[in-house]
């Protein structure tokens, strides 16, 4: 079974290649960890997409390693913001149209600005959220970062 996603169409309109790989979902561990494994790709290569709130800004995505975790100072300085705070999971699909687990850095409702680790940039391929739980979207790091129009930065660490 194939499912178009927002994102997906979007990198049709924009002719950009990718693959999707669906895999199964536990609803129990949402975790990029359980994500890399089940599509058999090392965490490193898997970015999962965070949505924040900044002081200025207001809304902003972020998308950082899955085995890593987001430095809020970081992502206020790096967006501009004094102050930036992770939206609570009730507000996620209302600003994004996704669920969570399931929510990709591309084909949001509104064109959020967005913000990758810049380790990004050390990988051939990476997968993000396809835009639902139990499928991934596999592509290349320039392309995530022409297709969101994001901006690169070191904001998260590695989870101890």
């Amino acid at each position: 079974m194939s499912h178009k996603t927002n994102a997906a169409r979007i990198l049709d309109q924009v002719k950009l290649p990718y693959e999707l790989k669906e895999y199964t979902v536990d609803e129990s561990d949402l975790s990029a960890i359980s994500v890399a494994q089940k599509v058999n790709i090392p965490i490193e290569q898997v970015y999962k997409t965070l949505v924040a709130r900044g002081d200025k800004t207001g809304v902003i995505v972020a998308c950082i390693r899955g085995d890593h975790e987001l430095q809020l100072k970081a992502l206020a300085s790096l967006s501009g913001n004094k102050k930036v705070e992770v939206v609570s999971l009730k507000e996620v699909q209302p600003l994004t149209g996704y669920i969570r687990g399931g929510v990709s850095p591309i084909g949001m409702k509104k064109q959020y600005p967005v913000y990758i680790g810049s380790d990004i940039q050390l990988h051939e391929r990476i997968s993000i959220s396809a835009g639902l739980r139990g499928l991934q979207l596999f592509l290349c790091p320039t392309d995530l970062i022409a297709v969101t129009k994001a901006q690169l930065g070191e904001i998260s660490i590695p989870v101890v």
